[in-house]
């Protein structure tokens, strides 16, 4: 099977985000679909090694930002790169970005926010799937949604040569790069937690 046949499915890039015990946290993730519109729901599919993962478990509320083609590369790292475990996501957030079900969207570089109560949930193993009822959204801008695509072709940096002899790995899904003879078989990406199967030889 060629996994990479999957990379030709068209995807967003969103920052979800949700609040729990007083704590606000976000993490980028590019499976958001409209699943009926009588009622309205929306589904997400996050990855449970991340914090926003256990806090929507525990709260049942998120916020969906959509990203637009004018989001610089720090918006990524800032919410993609780092976890919430380890670092206050939203120190520098006014609190009137915060809609109706208590939690916090992004007003910069998103065109929408779609805030949402959670009705369901399915265990897909990796990744949990919350199926939500849409209680509030506003469109903030009409600029162009951002696409996986072109967050690759056009805002994630290249990669920079080396000069010393190791072979690279590089993640296909974030670009983290990983440096040694093979990637073992028990690595996990340390910014998007996906395995050795996503990462291919990069040839200088």
């Amino acid at each position: 099977m060629d996994t990479k046949s999957l990379f030709k499915l068209g995807y967003g890039l969103y920052v979800l985000t949700s609040n729990y015990d007083n704590k606000d946290n976000g993490c980028i993730i590019n499976t958001v679909m409209q699943v009926s519109d009588k009622p309205v729901r929306i589904a997400v599919s996050v990855n449970k090694s991340n914090l926003t993962h256990d806090m929507i478990l525990n709260s049942m509320v998120f916020n969906v930002s959509v990203l637009t083609t004018e989001t610089p590369f720090t918006v990524f790292k800032h919410f993609g790169f780092q976890s919430g475990r380890n670092v206050d996501k939203f120190a520098e957030c006014k609190e009137e970005h915060r809609a109706v079900n208590n939690v916090l969207y992004i007003p910069k570089y998103t065109n929408a926010f779609i805030a949402c109560k959670v009705t369901e949930r399915i265990d897909l193993v990796s990744h949990t799937m919350f199926i939500a009822e849409i209680i509030d959204a506003q469109v903030l801008s009409d600029k162009e949604s951002v696409t996986y695509t072109y967050y690759q072709n056009n805002i994630k940096p290249k990669p920079q040569q080396t000069t010393n002899n190791k072979k690279r790995w590089i993640c296909r899904v974030c670009g983290y790069i990983y440096e040694g003879d093979e990637v073992p078989d028990d690595f996990v990406c340390p910014l998007c937690k996906h395995r050795k199967e996503d990462f291919e030889l990069l040839e200088d």
